[in-house]
Order: C-alpha cells, then structure tokens, then sequence
C-alpha cells in the first residue's frame, strides 16, 4: 500500500482528495495546523471509507515539527501539498502571512523530501497565476501576468521555487495542479467546505445566506465587461478536483511525464457569473436568495476559465460531476451542520 502525505488534509480540498486516495487503495498520512479546519474532519473521513488516516498538528511552516513527524512516519512516497493561506481578500490586508505561511511551507517540505527520499509532489497551484489574462480560455501556455494578489503572487513565486528545486533534484518529480474555482461537498453530506469564520469564497456564503446564518449575499461588483456586469469564473466540482490530484499521482508512479515538472489546468472548461451561480442555486434547491451589489473586491480579476484538454489528454482526467448536482451537494451539506 503506498503511502502519500497530505499536508492542510483537514481542509476543504484534502479532505475530499484523502477520500479518494483512501478508496483507491492508498495509505494516507494527514499534518494539519488546523487553522481553518477541524479534527472532526478525521471521523468523518473514516465513517465513509472505514479507514482514520494517521494525522499530526503540524505546521508545515515549522521545519522541526515537520521533521520530527516525518522521522516518526517513514516510507513516505509522494507529498500532495495543500497547506496554506487562500483568502485572496485576506491577503491584500495581511501580506506578510501569506508570504511567510505559503513560502516557508513549500520550502520546508522541498527540504523534507530531499531528508527523507521522497520522490513525488503534486503542488496545489492556482489560476490566479494568470492574473487577469489577455485571452480566454486560459491555457497553460498563456502567459504569467503579474499577481493582483498576495496570494496569488505566493502561488507563482511557489511555482518558481519548485522548478528551481527539480533543475537540482532530478530525482524529484513534480506537478503543479492549477485550480480555477473549487466549490461543492461529497455527497454523503459528512465533509465540505467549512470555512471558520465569515466565508471568503462563494458558495459557501450562497449556502450559509440560504440557510438564515448571513442576512444578505454580497455581489462584488456589476459593472465588469461580462455579459451580466459580475465577474466569471470556471467553477469545478469538488470530487471532480480532487480525482485530478489522483492522475497527477499515478502519471508519476507510472513514470509517464514529459519533464520533472508539469503544469495543468484544472476546470471545467465552461465561464459562469456570480449571478448565474446563483440562479444555478435557486433552481438546483428550490431556495431563493437575498442578495445585493455592492462595490468590487480589491484583488478579484474580472473573468477567467479553462483550457482543459491538455489535462484531458495527459492526465486521462475530465470534469464530469453537474453543476445542479455540485450545488444540491453543497446545500445538503450545509443543511446537515444544522441538524
């Protein structure tokens, strides 16, 4: 059974991931800060696969917590690297955070898996790397533009870093996973998104207004160039995201990569508004939403979605989860934190 360190396991997207490495066979090992999750998360995992993965608190930002961990859990084959800050909001306020938690932690974990042997990463990487493109769909060949974020930036910078890494680690094989905007729950309603605090993305503040908690849904501008005024984004099933990190693992446990490190976009392929999310909640529940405009968010850019047929084609992957399905997930979930 080959074994895979999940760093930020707790959270949204390495829950759902940990789930399916877990029912496809792999042994997973979780370090968490728990920062922005919960330890419940592991009981939960465990009641729908049967199995609790080994978990630390760790910080993967602290380079001797994440030694000494890795020194009592050897036999570590591949890191999927998801600790981090992902508020893009926050981090126009807080800079520094971001800088120190996301930086610091790749390179901490780039140094333990050189300690330690451990061959593969899949990084979790971001769309805002394209910052607001010149040309739509996004492909992986357009260009980098400067970062409207922190958080953003620390997503390039981190991109760089690896490659550097790999030039010197040939032994090391990477992939770079570009998400655009993850958003659902697994459908057993036991996992998804649960931001602390007030949400910063979106479907989790549609579901939280929908069930009574927020009085109103905040519309972040209407006067962009898209068809109805707010900005549009490519919108991707949580399950159907984190079976993309599962090609990324086998592409190089089968040793089919093209170069140490690789780079793909993980989307749909399809650009939705905000408004036309939120039709797509009305009419997937039956639940209608309060809702206002207001001025545009500092760091949001206007549109972007997916080029996704290089990850089709090389990763076997494809997005295939419906929205309406994606949004009854999301409220079911969201329902049963009430019960």
């Amino acid at each position: 059974m080959k074994k895979i360190l999940v760093t930020g396991g707790t959270g949204f997207i390495g829950s759902h991931t940990t789930v399916e490495l877990q029912q496809k066979g792999y042994q997973v090992v979780i370090v968490d800060n728990l920062s922005n999750s919960s330890a419940e998360v592991l009981d939960n995992i465990a009641k729908i696969t049967g199995v609790k993965p080994v978990f630390g608190k760790v910080d993967v930002a602290d380079k001797q917590q994440l030694f000494d961990f890795l020194k009592q859990n050897p036999g570590i084959e591949s890191v999927i690297h998801f600790a981090a800050s992902k508020a893009v909001g926050e981090s126009v306020q807080v800079p520094l955070k971001y800088y120190r938690n996301n930086i610091n932690g790749l390179i901490n974990i780039l140094e333990a898996m050189k300690e330690f042997k451990i061959s593969n990463l899949v990084f979790s990487s971001s769309c805002t790397v394209y910052g607001q493109p010149e040309k739509l769909p996004v492909t992986e060949q357009s260009p980098i533009q400067p970062a409207l974020s922190p958080y953003g930036n620390t997503k390039q910078i981190n991109e760089e870093i690896i490659r550097d890494f790999v030039k010197v680690n040939p032994d090391v094989h990477a992939i770079a996973l570009r998400y655009f905007n993850p958003i659902g729950a697994h459908p057993s309603s036991l996992i998804g998104e649960l931001p602390l605090g007030v949400p910063a993305n979106l479907v989790p503040f549609i579901t939280q207004t929908a069930a009574g908690i927020r009085q109103c849904l905040s519309v972040f501008g209407n006067d962009y160039d898209t068809p109805d005024g707010t900005p549009i984004r490519d919108y991707i099933d949580i399950i159907d995201l984190a079976n993309a990190h599962i090609a990324a693992i086998n592409r190089m446990e089968e040793s089919k990569q093209k170069q140490n490190l690789e780079f793909f976009n993980i989307g749909t392929g399809n650009g939705l508004s905000v408004l036309q999310l939120i039709k797509a909640f009305e009419e997937a529940t039956g639940v209608k939403l309060n809702y206002k405009i207001v001025g545009r968010r500092e760091g949001d850019i206007e549109k972007v979605w997916a080029d996704t047929s290089f990850a089709n084609k090389e990763l076997g992957w494809k997005a295939v989860v419906p929205l309406k399905e994606t949004m009854l997930n999301a409220w079911n979930w969201q329902k049963s934190l009430m019960k």
